[in-house]
């Protein structure tokens, strides 16, 4: 029996991919990403709240030295950090594809960019704020480590690796979490509020490595941003919000970080 049969364009039918194929495509996207950070995550919060000292007297360092005191060599394994990170999102556009959709279904495309940008800089601004906020606040009560957002030598690329990190983090966490997931789970028959909660809970398990603050805060952000994307049909706005919440983020501290009273530094 053959085991496969293509159409005459070449592409898959759509009648083959079945609840089953759908179902463990999804699970095999989210092992290879985000799913897989949210295990690590875990994983390494147990091991912070096992050891001895208060979560907030503990540290959690995101952007770190592949090579310290090898600059050439560090740039080049920050690279290869950025660019293996974005492999799942090809494979998520292929999947797409293959189903004769594309990312421009999901609202990833440049069809409305002023739309995305000025919606992305709104939310951004209304997020930026009260995730401070909470994080301080979670920070100060214990329920969070210091998250150190970058830790990188001072050279020329810090800066530029650090903008194309964040929008790596926004691109892999915004297409897959809520574009692709949401997707999926709709085919899959899960009704609007499972899949809601599901992409949630998700976001935040994979920020659990920041402490409870990080996993509840997450969690609430997922919740907002389900919400615009199915109001808007578009991840391109979350998208240009999460990169300018973590652009804030990344470069704001290593301007900021010993030259200021409020910010934690490890």
């Amino acid at each position: 029996m053959q085991a496969e049969t293509l159409a005459g364009d070449g592409s898959f039918p759509e009648e083959r991919l079945t609840r089953r194929i759908l179902r463990d495509e999804t699970l095999l996207v989210l092992a290879l990403s985000l799913g897989a950070s949210g295990v690590s995550a875990l994983i390494s919060f147990v091991g912070s709240v096992t050891r001895p000292g208060g979560l907030k007297d503990q540290a959690a360092t995101l952007n770190a030295s592949a090579a310290p005191g090898r600059p050439w060599l560090d740039l080049a394994w920050q690279l290869f950090g950025i660019a293996s990170a974005l492999v799942p999102v090809a494979l998520v556009a292929h999947l797409l594809l293959r189903e004769r959709a594309g990312l421009r279904t999901i609202g990833f495309d440049r069809t409305r960019p002023w739309f995305d940008l000025a919606r992305g800089a709104a939310i951004a601004a209304v997020i930026g704020s009260s995730g401070i906020a909470f994080y301080l606040a979670a920070r100060g009560i214990g329920f969070n480590l210091t998250v150190v957002p970058e830790a990188l030598p001072d050279v020329w690329w810090k800066y530029p690796v650090l903008i194309l990190s964040a929008l790596q983090n926004s691109v892999v966490e915004e297409v897959i979490v809520v574009g692709y997931l949401l997707r999926r789970l709709g085919q899959l028959g899960w009704t609007p509020m499972a899949a809601l909660i599901a992409s949630s809970v998700l976001r935040g398990s994979y920020h659990l490595y920041q402490g409870i603050g990080g996993f509840i805060g997450n969690m609430v952000m997922g919740v907002v941003f389900v919400y615009l994307y199915r109001r808007w049909g578009r991840v391109g706005p979350l998208v240009v919000a999460h990169s300018l919440l973590d652009i804030g983020a990344f470069v704001g501290y290593g301007l900021l970080a010993g030259k200021v009273d409020w910010l934690p530094t490890a």
